[in-house]
């Protein structure tokens, strides 16, 4: 654990671990905020698993959308 801790921590990794903070995690970030995702109205692993995918498919044509303008 501590190897790969220290892995971490070297110049080029650690870089890549900071801009993980502005890609994926803002994504799930936004998602909770702006999208409804802090509490699910459906129940059931395959109701909610369907309902995930169209909240992120969402997000995607969105994203898409602005990069297009």
């Amino acid at each position: 654990m501590e190897l790969i801790e220290d892995i971490r921590y070297t110049i080029g990794v650690r870089q890549l671990y900071d801009k993980r903070k502005e890609t994926i995690e803002r994504c799930f970030a936004d998602a909770k905020e702006k999208h409804g995702m802090r509490y699910t109205l459906v129940r059931g692993l395959s109701q909610v698993s369907k309902w995930v995918r169209l909240k992120f498919a969402a997000m995607n044509l969105k994203k898409y959308a602005l990069h297009a303008a």
